[in-house]
């Protein structure tokens, strides 16, 4: 399989959004119970300031132009969450003593453990520390968390979300530039 990226633009919200949709479905299951992943609809999905920004990336399948995949960084303070999510705080961030957030990481489950977050995470990463990052932080899921630690990214506090009616796990999570 061969991928290719790009910076997302307005016209891929539509479809961005099923990605997301069908990933949050899908590969929480084994993780979460069905109520925690319903809840998890009002914690996470498709945040536009990341596209207007141009902080937002696509990843696609070269040979069907599928979405494989999207992700990206924020030079704003929220940590998660998407348009809808209650709490978001569009401030924009230090680069000299505040990390930069990875977003609303999400693949597609037909391309699942193909490398498509990994690409994700060295795409932010690259682009945060071209802004001047030092840090990045990120609010990983409980299925997230084993990628997430394969590439370098530790612990630094576990919590519970409630927002969406039951607790929903998540770790808060940092990784040095």
């Amino acid at each position: 399989m061969s991928l290719k990226h790009r910076i997302a633009v307005a016209d891929d919200l539509p479809a961005l959004s099923a990605v997301m949709d069908a990933a949050i479905a899908e590969l929480q299951k084994g993780f979460l119970d069905a109520a925690q992943i319903a809840a998890s609809r009002a914690l996470m999905g498709l945040d536009s300031q990341l596209v207007e920004d141009g902080t937002y990336f696509v990843v696609e399948d070269v040979e069907t132009g599928a979405i494989a995949g999207c992700g990206g960084w924020s030079r704003r303070n929220t940590l998660y969450g998407g348009d809808h999510s209650a709490g978001r705080n569009a401030a924009l961030l230090d680069s000299a003593t505040e990390p930069a957030r990875v977003r609303a990481m999400y693949t597609s489950p037909a391309f699942a453990r193909r490398g498509v977050g990994k690409l994700i995470l060295a795409l932010c990463e690259a682009a945060a520390r071209a802004e001047g990052f030092k840090r990045l932080e990120l609010a990983g899921t409980l299925s997230g968390q084993p990628l997430y630690e394969a590439c370098g990214y530790s612990v630094i506090e576990r919590f519970e979300d409630d927002r969406g009616g039951v607790p929903v796990p998540l770790a808060r999570m940092g990784k040095g530039l």
